[in-house]
């Protein structure tokens, strides 16, 4: 069990890297105003999507496996709240891709500076999921 839960650290870290990066590089390009920059954008922003995202697959699949390996896992509250705030994260990455979307195809209707506030959604997230699973409040 303790590699299973190594094997989750290590993806959700893999994952969380690429959702503190992702909105980072939307804060930039929405900034861009040169062609060049743009398409650079959207070939680091598809890039990034993508190997996140195996991060993203790789931390729900081990998550679920521990909890198969200890049914009872479930019936803790503290998970119930934390396995909640995963799938706003899971939200979160999706949403991602619509915006990532939005900037492939020239659509992007938000400000640079709403990509700032955005970008501290997973903050958030994260150090609420930490908690949760560290502390086991309930």
């Amino acid at each position: 069990m303790l590699w299973l839960k190594a094997l989750h650290v290590t993806a959700m870290v893999a994952w969380f890297a690429g959702l503190f990066y992702l909105p980072r590089l939307f804060v930039y390009h929405a900034e861009a105003t040169d062609a060049v920059g743009i398409e650079r954008f959207k070939m680091m922003e598809r890039r990034l999507l993508r190997i996140m995202s195996i991060g993203a697959v790789a931390t729900v699949l081990l998550g679920l496996t521990m909890i198969a390996a200890n049914p009872a896992y479930v019936t803790m509250n503290w998970l119930r709240v934390k396995l909640v705030l995963v799938a706003f994260v899971v939200a979160y990455h999706l949403y991602c891709y619509k915006i990532a979307g939005d900037f492939a195809r020239d659509h992007n209707t938000r400000s640079s500076r709403w990509y700032r506030g955005f970008n501290e959604v997973p903050s958030l997230l994260l150090i609420g999921i930490v908690i949760l699973a560290v502390v086991k409040p309930f």
